[in-house]
């Protein structure tokens, strides 16, 4: 299992990671069973390490192997009918440790990301190493990998997905690979060894850097909420009693409408204040638990000596490219400047202190 989850953060998909272990002769799931039980349901005779892409897809979506258990994945549209329907995750009971994990968490749902990434193989069988993280700047379009290849020379770059369909939306935002590969390997090794080095004042950083995060603001924004949500409180109190006197007739039915009308306005105007707070105090939360969950990608490589695909996946969320633009203000100018930006995994991008 574990074999099968570092080949899929090592960008290959499905039906190329079942080749690789029909190729190592590793017996499918069906044959372990039938070994082990004597149970034929999937057991194939001769076909003990045929491995189908189907097979790897569900063992890569497999929340169980995590430590949980999932109760109610499936059901049906009626008693009439037995035909299984899937059940979204919301609708799923999951129980967190209820047994040994055999993945990660945090390696399973980087797993799932990727996923949801297309990555496939160019006309010479490869996956690229920035297939299906690398998009235009302009158009958002997937880019891809193309190799200009003769007698002499051989170049690999990546350009824009609308462009290479030749659509006039976008420009080519060309970019050789290997100049890609540098400049990100130069970037991430600046991140890393900072984060290494500093690690309280990197978390400090990720965590201000996203909307509102210093602790000052927060502090005054805990402040303002609890008040809010104390006055809130407070108006439900007096509207009680204010009906109550309505009812007594120690105030007008003109003068109980004028009252309430004040304060359910003040009541709903605080509540909607809150529940802004609540939402900003949250995202904050959520930002220093994705701080720590880079840290532990970082503490995971300490040093490095290339990029591969299972590095640059397991760091990197997206990297965007911009079309270049000539310094010396020709058109076909020979220098030239193009902006690379770079999503770091749970953290997105990172600027660190001159």
């Amino acid at each position: 299992m574990k074999q099968i989850y570092s080949l899929c953060l090592a960008g290959n998909g499905p039906t190329k990671i079942a080749r690789m272990l029909t190729e190592q002769e590793i017996p499918t799931p069906g044959t372990l069973e039938y070994r082990r039980t004597g149970s034929t349901r999937r057991y194939h005779p001769g076909y003990e390490c045929k491995w189908a892409a189907n097979t790897v897809v569900h063992i890569l979506e497999n929340r169980e192997y995590t430590g949980c258990l999932v109760n109610f994945k499936t059901t049906t549209q009626s008693y009439k009918c037995s035909k299984i329907i899937y059940n979204s995750e919301d609708k799923q009971a999951i129980f967190e440790n209820h047994h040994e994990q055999i993945i990660d968490k945090d390696t399973w749902e980087r797993v799932q990301e990727l996923r949801k990434q297309h990555k496939r193989p160019n006309r010479y069988d490869e996956v690229g190493l920035f297939s299906g993280i690398l998009f235009c700047a302009d158009c958002g379009s997937v880019m891809y990998q193309q190799r200009y290849q003769t007698e002499k020379r051989r170049q690999d770059c990546y350009i824009c997905g609308s462009y290479k369909k030749r659509t006039p939306d976008c420009t080519a935002h060309f970019i050789r690979t290997d100049l890609l590969t540098a400049g990100v390997t130069e970037n991430l090794r600046k991140v890393t060894s900072y984060a290494a080095k500093h690690e309280a004042r990197f978390m400090k950083l990720l965590t201000e850097q996203t909307e509102d995060g210093s602790k000052r603001r927060n502090a005054a924004k805990k402040k303002e909420l609890e008040a809010a949500e104390k006055r809130v409180a407070e108006l439900s109190a007096i509207f009680k009693r204010l009906y109550e006197d309505s009812v007594a007739g120690r105030i007008s039915d003109e003068r109980f409408t004028e009252l309430s009308a004040d304060y359910e306005a003040e009541q709903k105007e605080l509540k909607e204040r809150a529940a802004v707070l609540q939402g900003e105090l949250s995202k904050t939360l959520e930002a220093t638990a994705n701080a720590e969950k880079f840290m532990k990608v970082v503490r995971k490589y300490t040093s490095f000596e290339k990029l591969t695909p299972t590095l640059l996946r397991e760091f990197v969320e997206k990297i965007v490219i911009h079309e270049s633009e000539a310094l010396d203000g020709k058109r076909r100018g020979k220098l030239r400047r193009q902006e690379i930006e770079i999503y770091y995994s749970f953290v997105g991008k990172v600027e660190l202190p001159d």
